[in-house]
């Protein structure tokens, strides 16, 4: 592998240089073990530990098949879709690799008795399979997460409803935490030039997926003015939301856990803060929704807003939350919703839903379009990555481990290839022009 990163750093090396490296017969990716899915039976949720389930592992490189590309992979990032299969709640991820598998062919190869994690990635394209032409050896790239086949009309109008769609690094095997990574060609995206790799690999998930919830035409499609209620403003999908609201001309009114989020939020230009923790809001009594709560915090943000509610709402915590945005958001207003990690089963009160004309958009990651479009405001450094902490590949465990606990801010990057921080600036003119916007985003988060 050094005889690869040392030629990927070369300035002079060319396309034919890299196709010319030898591709090793295995590699190093964090993974969790298909006989380790009962390791926390009866353990509550909260007290798993990724640290004893993520393992590195040397596995077996897998030969990239018709439309896709093998990537060298310098440098990822935590998702909570990783924390998901790493204490294998709600599900082991090993059902997802199966039923894929299934379907035969390349995607045979899927289900292993390990999972490789990892959903994001900033890399260099080492082989393109058959029938890749976009792509080839050397380009710089980043991958979002949809892998769709488009074998069903169904996706054709938007990939993303295509009835085998599912989140590589998740659903499928061979992500991005890792040395190597397997992707379909239509994953890829130029990297970001003025960036870092580990700054380049913090805004794919997230990044798309607000852009899709909050932008596009399957979302709430944001325009100037609007109030847009944000939850976990300061986490990974809320600071990209900040970012594309602000961008819109509309308002963030951001809701964090902590008088040091608060603070972040407002170093990224948000002026209407709501600290969850200094309120103690709590909109539950033991099972039960208490709707005074709700009341108090709609009555917060009016005091907030001079008197308007929320035109959006950017919902993802799910059960703890989904009563009180359904609640808040105005007369006819939005609620877009993806993810749910307090969980799956909310509860609200459809009286404030039908009877005000609200409407709830379900939104899950982001097309090949929208996931183009939102990286296109990365590169053009309209939009910056908010990166808190970068973890080498050895500590994915620790890594993912604070996501699970919530102790991050933006996003947790994790070194692969890349050697140190740093490296993979190939614009310095732009970042010169940005490095004081990057700066500070990256110290907020």
């Amino acid at each position: 592998m050094d005889d690869l990163v040392d030629a990927i750093h070369v300035a002079t090396a060319t396309p034919e240089d890299i196709a010319g490296l030898a591709v090793p017969e295995s590699y190093v990716g964090a993974v969790v073990l298909a006989d380790e899915v009962g390791m926390f039976d009866g353990v509550p949720i909260a007290d798993r530990d990724p640290r004893r389930s993520l393992h590195l592992r040397e596995v077996a490189t897998p030969q990239p098949g018709p439309g896709e590309a093998l990537v060298a992979v310098m440098a990822s990032s935590v998702n909570y879709n990783t924390v998901w299969s790493s204490i294998f709640a709600p599900l082991d991820t090993f059902g997802f690799l199966r039923r894929y598998a299934a379907r035969g062919g390349t995607a045979a190869r899927h289900d292993l008795p390990y999972h490789v994690l990892g959903s994001d990635l900033a890399g260099v394209v080492l082989r393109a399979g058959p029938g890749v032409g976009r792509w080839q050896p050397g380009d710089r790239v980043v991958a979002h997460c949809l892998s769709v086949e488009l074998e069903s009309p169904d996706g054709h109008s938007d990939t993303m409803l295509d009835p085998e769609q599912r989140i590589w690094g998740y659903e499928t095997n061979f992500g991005g935490l890792a040395h190597l990574a397997l992707v379909k060609s239509n994953q890829l995206m130029p990297k970001p030039a003025h960036l870092t790799w580990e700054e380049a690999t913090a805004s794919g998930l997230v990044n798309s997926t607000a852009y899709r919830q909050l932008v596009s035409r399957n979302g709430a499609q944001i325009k100037q003015g609007d109030n847009v209620l944000i939850w976990g403003a300061a986490g990974g999908l809320g600071s990209y939301a900040v970012q594309l609201t602000r961008n819109a001309g509309a308002i963030p009114i951001c809701v964090v856990s902590s008088p040091r989020k608060a603070e972040l939020v407002r170093a990224m230009g948000a002026e209407l803060v709501i600290d969850r923790s200094a309120e103690g809001y709590a909109f539950w009594r033991g099972d039960t929704p208490d709707p005074k709560e709700w009341r108090r915090f709609g009555a917060h943000i009016r005091d907030l807003t001079g008197g308007e509610d929320p035109d959006v709402v950017l919902e993802h915590p799910g059960q703890e939350t989904f009563g009180a945005s359904v609640y808040v958001a105005r007369r006819g207003g939005t609620v877009v919703t993806c993810a749910s990690t307090t969980g799956y089963e909310h509860r609200y009160d459809n009286r404030y839903l039908w009877m005000h004309l609200k409407r709830i958009i379900g939104s899950h990651f982001a097309n090949y379009r929208e996931a183009w479009e939102a990286n296109r405001l990365i590169t053009k450094a309209m939009v910056h990555p908010t990166l808190s902490a970068v973890y080498p590949l050895g500590e994915v465990g620790t890594a993912v481990r604070a996501v699970h606990a919530n102790r991050h801010t933006g996003k947790v990057g994790v070194l692969c290839l890349a050697p140190s921080e740093g490296l993979g600036v190939t614009d310095p003119a732009l970042r010169a022009r940005h490095e004081a916007a990057i700066n500070r985003f990256r110290t907020a988060a």
